[in-house]
């Protein structure tokens, strides 16, 4: 059945709602809408059933714990077959927040948060630079973050 789950407008009127607010509660979400809050239960568990939905996530201000400084990795691999256990060593480096599998110029581009220059130097030198298959890597230091949203979600016909 899950297979043949269309997404409608209810169900991009929901995601659109808790993806500026995850906290909204379900109650709300219905009278906004105009459908029963049961209705807001079902279409979630469907679309979380779809993997759609992966969860709810808890947005937290990384300066205001002191992580003062945000770095993009450029990751240049040895080789292409190195990327599946570059990945799983990285996966073990907590600063590394985000990983992509990308083209251009790197294999792998990473964000990284730390506290400051000091953490920097060491997640670099002590740890991703260590990781076998990587060959070299290019670091560029984020003075400020200026726009961070969801997609804007919108019927596909």
């Amino acid at each position: 059945m899950l297979e043949n789950y269309q997404i409608d407008k209810v169900d991009l009127e929901i995601l659109s709602i808790l993806m500026d607010d995850a906290k909204t509660p379900y109650t709300e979400i219905a009278k906004k809408i105009i459908v029963s809050p049961g209705t807001i239960h079902v279409r979630m568990r469907k679309l979380e059933q779809m993997g759609l939905v992966k969860g709810s996530t808890l947005l937290i201000d990384p300066t205001r714990l002191g992580y003062d400084l945000t770095a993009f990795l450029g990751v240049f691999l040895e080789k292409g077959s190195n990327y599946n256990e570059v990945i799983k060593q990285l996966e073990k480096i907590p600063e590394v927040v985000e990983a992509h599998y990308t083209t251009g110029n790197y294999s792998i581009f990473l964000k990284i948060i730390c506290r400051n220059t000091n953490q920097l130097r060491d997640v670099l030198g002590d740890k991703v630079q260590k990781i076998s298959g990587i060959q070299r890597t290019e670091t560029i230091l984020s003075l400020e973050e200026s726009i961070k949203r969801n997609v804007k979600l919108e019927m596909v016909s």
